[in-house]
């Protein structure tokens, strides 16, 4: 399983400017120096990082929980990736993941059990296994 996006960037890195697209052709669209370090309505590579761990944290969590015989009815979830200047320049310095389940019948310690498993274990989460990683788990409804 390969899987590819791409990037291409035009100027310098100040006034400059770029696309990113997914392979699938589900998304694409323009970032810039604003867009990643000043903020604006374009992307970053951060959100994008953010949006896959996300997707990758949900899917795992709720695949776990149905493996155990849980009916998931959602799993919704935040990725708060940090970027600081550091000494090596700007890092991403951690990453915050914010989950909300609705699983009837879970208790919120089971429910905080599988995803403490999902933050270690998700394809993604293992790839960024430098990153430092917190988690607010909860049950809602």
């Amino acid at each position: 399983m390969d899987r590819k996006a791409e990037a291409q960037w035009f100027g310098d890195l100040k006034s400059g400017h770029g696309t990113m697209a997914v392979g699938s052709g589900a998304f694409s669209g323009p970032f810039s120096f604003i867009s990643r370090f000043e903020g604006s309505k374009d992307t970053n590579p951060e959100e994008l990082l953010g949006a896959a761990h996300a997707g990758c944290f949900s899917m795992a969590l709720s695949n776990s929980l149905a493996q155990a015989g849980h009916v998931v009815t959602s799993v919704k979830t935040t990725a708060v990736v940090s970027a600081n200047k550091t000494a090596a320049g700007f890092t991403i310095t951690g990453i915050a993941l914010i989950t909300r389940g609705v699983v009837p019948g879970l208790s919120a310690e089971q429910f905080q059990k599988f995803a403490e498993d999902a933050k270690t274990g998700c394809i993604v989460s293992r790839a960024l296994a430098a990153v430092p990683k917190t988690l607010d788990a909860k049950l809602e409804g």
